[in-house]
């Protein structure tokens, strides 16, 4: 591996970069392919190395028992490694002579049998949950993108239908992605929500269940809903066709073995008629909010809407639940977004947070949830753990089992 490098001399800065979490010197000069971080033209094989980045670090390969596929930080954390805290960030500083470099802690080691058995005994923990007294429907909505309405939607769906709980989740986003997380066919043309609302198509002859969650259905989106705010436009009680459509199949499941426990209405980014027919369907509305300035700019107009639904359309819709996604503990914005959220929403704010997330990011390109795709892993934890709270929460706005039948007409 090359005689040892002492950097104890190296400038106060480079230090003070890598106590923050920052690639160290040895990452730095490793070359543009260790952690995509672009390296100096010291790291660069054959390069010259410059005078202000002092002696140039070894060039270390990766061991070759390392799965070159996974990320980048995927590699085995060794006992040896020395693991120390500043600034509320997590340093690894691995051993000199054994080749591994800085990784991720949440990403498990290949071929590790402890986090298999880990993985196992996390499945087999899930805690079964209570049956709700009637079935209680939730809009997931706010018309800022980029906050976590899709993933949210499903893996909570995901994470009650573990707990026992019949659920189905409905895409009404046209993109489909929560149709490709929970692996449905959603191509141009396939039949899905667009039907039901804009053809009157029955919803139990367009549900699809989830192949890897027995209790969890789909009512998928295709890229035709893009041209349904158009085509509702002409059509009456355009408000309630969602609704409508989901009165009659919740009428069948109620006279059927397996009545619905819950309903997930996956909504788009804006606040269009696709998104005013989820929360005319709707009984409650579940806000994923990401921890940052931004998302809270968004949450003001959507209430307003929710105002407007509630006294014309749906007098019994409420904002029950409130989630706060993408929060990052090392940083003081996360925080302050978090506690200016709890403050507003005293009693709507779930105590658990989502945290930023590789797995959460990844299991969607497999076309799994993150429940699925990494079950031992801290967003699936945490979205586990969401999907419990909500269950004992219960809701305000849901009714007993002889009264969910809504009625077919519109307003």
């Amino acid at each position: 591996m090359g005689e040892a490098i002492d950097v104890s001399e190296r400038s106060g800065d480079r230090n003070a970069a890598s106590a923050l979490g920052w690639p160290g010197a040895s990452a730095l000069n490793a070359g543009p392919t260790r952690l995509g971080w672009p390296g100096s033209a010291a790291g660069a094989r054959g390069a010259d190395p410059s005078p202000l980045d002092g002696p140039p670090a070894p060039i270390l390969e990766p061991p070759q028992d390392v799965d070159q596929h996974a990320d980048v930080g995927a590699s085995p954390v060794l006992p040896s490694e020395e693991v120390s805290t500043a600034h509320g960030a997590t340093v690894v500083t691995p051993t000199a002579g054994t080749g591994a470099w800085p990784v991720s802690r949440e990403t498990p080691a290949t071929g590790s049998t402890s986090d298999v058995a880990v993985s196992g005994s996390a499945v087999a923990a899930v805690e079964q949950l209570d049956h709700p007294p009637g079935t209680r429907i939730f809009a997931v909505a706010n018309q800022k993108g980029g906050v976590g309405k899709t993933t949210t939607a499903v893996n909570i769906a995901a994470g009650l239908a573990e707990g026992g709980q019949q659920v189905l989740l409905v895409d009404l986003d046209p993109q489909g992605n929560a149709s490709t997380a929970l692996g449905v066919e959603h191509r141009e043309g396939s039949p899905g929500a667009y039907q039901a609302l804009l053809h009157d198509r029955p919803v139990s002859e367009l549900v699809q269940s989830a192949p890897a969650h027995p209790g969890l259905s789909l009512l998928p989106a295709t890229i035709d809903l893009a041209g349904a705010e158009i085509d509702l436009v002409s059509l009456v009680a355009r408000e309630s066709r969602l609704r409508r459509a989901l009165s009659g199949y919740l009428a069948e499941r109620e006279a059927g073995p397996a009545p619905l426990d819950y309903v997930f209405i996956d909504c788009p980014p804006s606040l269009g008629l696709l998104t005013v027919n989820a929360l005319v369907a709707a009984r409650e509305i579940l806000i994923p909010i990401q921890c940052e300035y931004y998302a809270l700019e968004g949450v003001g107009l959507l209430l307003r809407t929710v105002d407007m639904v509630r006294e014309h359309l749906n007098p019994s819709l409420r904002v029950s639940t409130i989630l706060l996604t993408m929060h990052d503990a090392r940083t003081r914005l996360s925080a302050g977004v978090a506690d200016e959220v709890r403050r507003h929403f005293p009693d709507q704010v779930l105590r658990v947070t989502i945290p930023r997330s590789v797995r959460i990011s990844e299991a969607p390109s497999y076309q799994q949830t993150v429940m699925a795709y990494d079950p031992s892993s801290p967003g699936a934890l945490s979205y586990r753990e969401a999907a419990r709270e909500i269950s004992v929460r219960g809701g305000i706005g849901s009714e007993h089992r002889p009264q969910v039948a809504m009625g077919s007409g519109g307003q």
